[in-house]
């Protein structure tokens, strides 16, 4: 299967304005690039034909022909389609799912801040008592996050009624730190809860998708992920997999730091849960 568009939207925040314009109307356009040559591509998205040849080298093609034969292969392919067809084997749904989450975690990657995340693991670390907050498709990736961070012993709760997430912020204080997931960003209940957490003291952290959206307004640390949700996954699951994705890497980091606590605490939990298999 051809992943030229899927290169296009994994590296589309590394590129430059110009190559954005060309990324942005060959996705917009699918199969019009096939009669047109490299001039009358570049007079269509307003650039010049060097970008033309530079953009198609940031996708790993030698030159402009290379990445038209590619796109044209693309568009005559079956198995490349944005969406769902009616048609779709299971197998071919399932090259589908897996190609939008390979998207979602390369685009995830290239916002990502790394000094962001590094303060986020080093909050979890000093924090007396973590709280998470989530709800909907949120609430499986919160109740994962505390049973990680149970896991290495820290003091972690999760919360997914709104209710009980208000009362858990209001208690919060200064060396706590509220954790609010929400995928939109807009989530009424979740932006509240780390505005109450804030006003009581608590550091309050986001993993959120990129852009702009009122949770980050309430939190002192912000993990984007980079996930474009269709109909067809109106679940979250590309989001959720670049959510949890997150989350392993700040469990990961964690045990990876190996003092003698952590290892203990590790220790424990493995010998705790001996009992409950065969």
């Amino acid at each position: 299967m051809n992943k030229t568009s899927l290169r296009m939207k994994a590296t589309y925040q590394n590129m430059t304005k110009s190559e954005k314009k060309i990324a942005d109307w060959l996705l917009e356009n699918p199969g019009e690039i096939i009669p047109l040559s490299i001039t009358e591509l570049a007079d269509k998205c307003g650039c010049s034909e060097a970008t033309i040849v530079r953009f198609a080298r940031h996708l790993d093609f030698c030159g402009y022909q290379e990445l038209k034969i590619s796109l044209a292969r693309e568009e005559n392919s079956s198995n490349m389609t944005e969406g769902l067809d009616e048609g779709d084997t299971p197998g071919v749904v399932f090259e589908k799912v897996i190609d939008t989450i390979y998207c979602s975690l390369e685009q995830t990657k290239n916002v990502l801040d790394h000094k962001e995340l590094e303060k986020m693991a080093n909050a979890i670390l000093s924090a007396n008592h973590v709280a998470i907050y989530g709800l909907g498709n949120s609430a499986a990736v919160g109740l994962d996050f505390q049973h990680k961070l149970m896991r290495v012993g820290i003091h972690a709760l999760f919360y997914h009624d709104n209710h009980l997430q208000a009362i858990s912020a209001s208690h919060l204080k200064e060396g706590d730190l509220a954790i609010g997931i929400s995928h939109s960003g807009s989530s009424k209940d979740i932006v509240e809860a780390l505005d109450i957490a804030r006003k009581a003291g608590a550091t309050t952290a986001a993993i959120t998708n990129y852009g702009k959206s009122p949770i980050i307004k309430k939190s002192d640390i912000v993990l984007y992920t980079a996930s474009d949700e269709i109909k067809h996954t109106i679940l979250g699951l590309n989001s959720r997999i670049a959510q949890l994705a997150i989350i392993s890497s700040l469990y990961c980091y964690i045990v990876n730091r190996k003092d003698a606590e952590t290892k203990e605490n590790v220790g424990k939990t493995e010998m705790a849960l001996q009992g409950k298999k065969y």
